[in-house]
């Protein structure tokens, strides 16, 4: 009896849409992430303009002007205060996101995060390698910079597709989203273990007690915030005291807030929306008790903050540099740092992302998903090269605040930024029109149950 011939492998997509309910939350995420993206393009606007203008002198003034309480080691510049104070809710709220993704997002499953971790990795690594190479002769001091090119900006990039009015399809919204957040994992990792200097174990470990009297509030669910508020602060205080970088405090908070709710709270969530207590615990099971939890429910009142306002004031007082005219534009993008960093974001990211990508659907039994070709990752891999935010902070933590090498950086910053964000501009707008027809499909209701067609099983639309 001949053999039969062995099945074909069944190859899996990546790039896929996920779930509607994450959907409708990525959707949420990032239209407040690009009206703070357009915050923070007007928050640098305005920086550069007035540290170039003849009142530059208030400008800098008031950036490094000091309040605060120096016995508790808080007697901090204007501009300090805003990137170890105010991104510390940025951070927090990474925290949150982080968990939730490794919780009930797409990084819970190896299979569907292998792609998005391999991508952030390599746009780590390879412009690390790049920025390093060109400035190997240049000295230690240069070499600090080695981590400045390897964040992505999300708000930043979000305000690119706005202002291009590009409509990315759902796939690659979630990939992007999802690349930004391992990204800031990897970002984190790096400011905690490189950029802190002079610890004092004492009170890293005194930062313990508040960091353990938040967790056992939080996961009890009690989210009165005038006990969190204090212990937050206590934690924030006491972490950056300790030599460690403050913002790390704010993602050690996000990671102790639960992300799934208790098993009441789904409840009575599901009771308002089913009137039917039977359909509303089947309801339940099929959800795993994942109806808002208090991390949701935090972010979702922290979230207009970070977005709309630490971050663009933390951009307002650290993208102020001055130029001096053209000439002294090209002598900031001669110094080697600078040309590491533009090098970097606008060629290491964009060949680090995508070469990881391709390599890792290559290398498994995965192909693109239907509607999507390799021109649409090349043209997110571009984006990915726009840095800020975390670029500037590990800039000043690098080469410290108004130095001729944290100015040459924050330059190269924006200049490299706005380089990839042009290119990928191009990129993406050539495929506009195909993204409007995946955008309008996954907005068809066919059979009006308010769910769109194609987020919903095949045999569920046939029956």
């Amino acid at each position: 009896m001949p053999s039969r011939p062995p099945a074909p492998s069944r190859k899996s997509a990546v790039f896929s849409r996920s779930t509607y309910p994450e959907y409708l939350r990525i959707s949420a995420i990032l239209r407040l992430e690009t009206v703070g993206g357009a915050l923070l393009l007007i928050a640098t606007a305005a920086a550069l303009i007035w540290a170039n203008s003849p009142a530059a002198g208030t400008y800098f003034g008031l950036r490094d002007l000091e309040v605060g309480f120096e016995p508790w080691h808080l007697r901090l510049s204007v501009g300090h205060w805003a990137s170890d104070g105010l991104l510390a809710v940025f951070f927090f709220i990474a925290g949150l996101e982080l968990k939730r993704e490794f919780v009930s997002g797409e990084l819970r499953r190896p299979a569907k995060a292998v792609v998005p971790v391999t991508a952030a990795v390599g746009g780590v690594v390879l412009p690390a390698l790049i920025y390093a190479s060109i400035n190997w002769g240049q000295g230690a001091e240069a070499l600090r910079g080695w981590a400045i090119p390897t964040a992505t900006d999300i708000a930043f990039a979000l305000a690119v597709l706005a202002v291009i009015n590009t409509h990315l399809p759902a796939a690659l919204r979630t990939f992007l989203l999802t690349l930004a957040v391992v990204d800031d994992l990897i970002a984190i990792g790096i400011i905690a273990f490189f950029y802190s200097a002079g610890l004092q174990p004492v009170l890293l470990l005194a930062a313990l007690v508040p960091l353990a009297l938040f967790a056992v509030l939080v996961q009890k669910h009690i989210g009165r915030w005038y006990l969190l508020v204090p212990l937050a602060a206590a934690t924030w205080a006491l972490v950056h005291a300790s030599g460690v970088h403050a913002t790390v405090a704010g993602v050690l908070l996000g990671f102790t807030v639960p992300v799934l709710a208790s098993r009441q709270e789904a409840e009575r969530a599901m009771e308002r929306d089913t009137a039917d207590k039977a359909t509303a615990n089947r309801a339940l099971a099929e959800r795993g008790m994942e109806e808002k939890g208090m991390a949701e429910r935090i972010e979702h009142r922290l979230r207009p903050l970070s977005a709309g306002f630490a971050v663009p004031v933390f951009a307002f007082f650290s993208a102020g540099v001055a130029i001096g005219g053209g000439a002294g534009l090209a002598s900031a993008l001669a110094d080697p740092v600078a040309v590491g960093i533009v090098a970097a974001l606008v060629a290491g990211k964009a060949l680090g992302v995508f070469g990881a990508t391709y390599l890792i659907t290559k290398t498994t039994r995965a192909t693109l998903d239907a509607g999507l070709k390799w021109i649409d990752i090349a043209g997110l891999s571009i984006l990915a090269g726009v840095g800020f935010t975390v670029s500037l902070l590990i800039a000043e933590l690098s080469f410290g605040a108004g130095s001729a090498h944290d100015d040459h950086a924050k330059v190269a910053i924006l200049a490299g930024s706005v380089t990839a964000a042009a290119i990928a501009a191009v990129v993406l707008k050539a495929r506009n029109r195909h993204y409007r027809r995946v955008e309008a499909e996954e907005k068809r209701d066919d059979d009006g149950d308010g769910v769109p067609d194609v987020f919903e099983p095949a045999a569920e639309r046939d029956g």
